[in-house]
Formats: structure tokens, C-alpha cells, sequence
């Protein structure tokens, strides 16, 4: 998975809360036995609306989500985090996650960022009134900065590593691969052993 340092981008205004993955990717998408492909997908029956957010031409190119409260509740899905990512979005910005989809989300770098529903709001009321209003977003301060405003956001130091090395679990493993080799050499010879896969 790609690196995370720092984005800059234009803000998507989800003016929604409790946004529950069944919103974020209908299940009917569930089907698709790949990782990818899911832009089609995100928020698919809002999208038969022609007034929703992301059938408006200003926002097409928005990489940085602001939604409201309770961001991602319902089933652990991925596919909402690969949706999300499909689309283009690089950041969530909400005041508060289900702690299931803030895990997937790491797991999958894309990054949450937790902020206060006051900034939420500002950042809403700016995008609207200006959709090429940027935002960054800097996971090595963890600050968001908006024009002439800076807030600064927590972040699990762990979870900042990795996202910041674009690690994610296999990565994490294959990072000791040599211990890994070397406690297979050693172990009883009685022992069931794991063999390479079948070509």
C-alpha cells in the first residue's frame, strides 16, 4: 500500500450522519470477487439522486471526505474502505468512526481523521461556499489546515507508523520473513510444517 505523509485536496461535504456501510457500498456489490472496481459502488442508490453530492461536477475530483458523526457503523465490511478508495478518496474527516471501519480503513491506507464538529462544519460551510477550497492534511504533525485554520488531531502512534511506511498486514509479516525462515528450520521435525504453494 502507497505511503501517507501529507495530502492536499479539495473536500467532498457529506452533510450526513451515522452513515452506515450499506450506504457507504450497497451489499449487492459484495458479490465481486476482486479488491478493486468499487468507484461505481460508493454510495450507489444516493447516487440515483441527481442532486447528490457526488453527481455534482465540483466535486468530482474532491479527495478528502467530510461527513458527519458515527462514520462507517454497521457491518465490517471492507469494501466500504475499497469503495472509498476506488472513488479517489485519500481522507475521511469525521468527528467520530465505527471502531471496526477506522480499523479497516488503516488496514487499507485510507486515513480517518477524528475532528471536533465544529471544524467539521467549517470545513463544510467552505467547501460549499467555494468547492476548490484545499485542505491539508499531515499525518506527520497530524494537523488539518484549511486556509488561515489549523486543528490538530490524535492519532494511534502505531497505526500513524504504518500508514506513514504503507504497511499493511502482509507487509507487516513479510517483515520478518527471516525470523519466520529460520524458526522453520529449527522446529522438531514432528511438527506440521507449512510448504510453499503449489505452481
Amino acid at each position: 500500500m502507497d505511503k501517507f505523509t501529507t495530502h492536499t485536496g479539495t473536500v467532498a461535504p457529506l452533510r450526513r450522519s451515522n452513515v452506515d456501510t450499506d450506504q457507504i457500498i450497497p451489499a449487492v456489490y459484495l458479490k465481486r470477487v476482486t479488491k478493486t472496481g468499487f468507484e461505481d459502488a460508493l454510495f450507489a442508490e444516493w447516487r440515483e439522486d441527481k442532486d447528490f453530492l457526488l453527481n455534482q461536477d465540483v466535486y468530482s475530483n474532491a479527495t478528502i471526505l467530510v461527513a458527519g458523526t458515527e462514520f462507517g457503523t454497521g457491518s465490517s465490511r471492507e469494501h466500504a474502505v475499497w469503495a472509498l478508495k476506488d472513488y479517489g478518496f485519500k481522507v475521511v474527516i469525521a468527528p467520530r468512526y465505527a471502531d471496526i471501519f477506522r480499523g479497516n480503513s488503516l488496514k487499507n491506507g485510507l486515513l480517518t481523521v477524528e475532528l471536533p464538529t465544529e471544524a467539521v462544519e467549517a470545513l463544510w460551510a467552505s467547501a460549499e461556499a467555494d468547492p476548490t477550497f484545499e485542505v491539508t492534511v499531515d499525518l506527520e504533525t497530524c494537523e488539518v489546515r484549511a486556509g488561515e485554520q489549523t486543528w490538530s488531531f490524535e492519532f494511534d502512534a502505531s497505526g500513524r507508523w504504518r500508514l506513514m511506511e504503507g504497511l499493511d498486514d502482509i507487509s507487516l509479516t513479510l517483515g520478518d520473513e527471516a525470523r519466520i525462515a529460520a524458526f522453520e528450520t529449527n522446529r522438531d521435525a514432528w511438527r506440521p510444517r507449512t510448504l510453499p504453494a503449489a505452481v
